[in-house]
């Protein structure tokens, strides 16, 4: 054996386990999923071939276009406030202040606490009758009764943003803070030295040098966010009147709720696709404005 087919061999045993692991755990059902959304499949033992019958009625039923808007709206705020206060949050961290590391410690629990327990801590405090932050309302006496903040459409839909925002800052603030520590403390001296101000260097060099971090976590918190599940589902279910429904708790309700997995799994083909689709704009986005930068 040749010195270039044994690297060749090599190289390919090294890659063989993330085949694999692809392969079963991403491949497989992803394939399987779009087979089965061609189906009636549900709690029967037979399935018969339906074609594109899943597909049409998801389109035609009257309730999914809001699904689908009510879906990017709440993906669009909850990810626009965890960048800004994600960021806000990595520059109070980076400060030279007393008690800095005490500071970043307690930045950390939303994240280290078991989102379920979080969730529930949220649900508890939205409560109208015991929760604290009616509570607190009544207490300096801008209500005069209490709310319950997860019986109403409105109120409730801006609760489960609240609850997201909340899980998801710990870990964008800490990815930025991490983000600002790696730029070069140079070049904020010689900015510092030639007379630039504190906002001045950071319009000019910190938010240019994380260009790439911010990308990359707006990105991922935003795939998070699209198919964020447990938050809806611990606090509202979906409800009241489907007014805190987004595409991934349609999908459950669907195929587990209401047993039509064929129905289901074209739902879920129909938020892959959207979320593929982002993805590709988003980098093509990126990449054009990588490209007038560069210029």
């Amino acid at each position: 054996m040749t010195r270039q087919s044994s690297a060749t061999l090599f190289a390919l045993a090294l890659l063989a386990p993330a085949t694999l692991y692809i392969l079963t755990i991403v491949a497989y059902p992803l394939v399987d999923t779009f087979l089965l959304s061609f189906t009636n499949a549900s709690l029967r033992p037979q399935s018969d071939w339906v074609g594109w019958a899943n597909y049409q009625r998801i389109f035609t039923a009257g309730n999914f276009t809001e699904v689908i808007i009510r879906t990017f709206i709440w993906t669009f705020f909850s990810v626009a406030f965890k960048m800004v206060i994600g960021t806000c949050g990595a520059v109070l961290l980076n400060a030279a202040l007393p008690g800095q590391t005490l500071f970043r410690i307690l930045t950390m629990p939303p994240w280290v606490v078991p989102m379920a327990i979080g969730i529930f801590m949220w649900g508890w405090m939205y409560n109208g009758q015991f929760g604290m932050i009616s509570g607190l309302l009544q207490n300096f006496g801008i209500v005069d009764k209490p709310i319950a903040w997860l019986a109403y459409g409105d109120t409730a839909f801006w609760a489960t943003i609240i609850t997201d925002v909340w899980i998801g800052v710990p870990m964008v603030t800490i990815y930025f803070l991490a983000a600002m520590q790696s730029i070069p403390k140079d070049l904020h001296e010689a900015a510092w030295t030639d007379g630039a101000g504190r906002f001045y260097r950071f319009r000019r060099i910190t938010l240019p040098m994380m260009v790439p971090a911010i990308i990359t976590m707006s990105l991922l918190s935003l795939i998070a966010t699209f198919n964020s599940f447990d938050i809806i589902w611990i606090l509202t279910q979906g409800g009241p009147s489907g007014q805190t429904t987004t595409m991934i708790i349609d999908t459950y309700k669907t195929a587990i709720g209401s047993r039509k997995y064929g129905e289901g799994a074209a739902r879920a083909v129909v938020i892959c696709i959207f979320v593929t689709l982002f993805c590709l704009a988003y980098f093509r986005a990126v990449r054009k404005l990588t490209a007038g930068e560069a210029k």
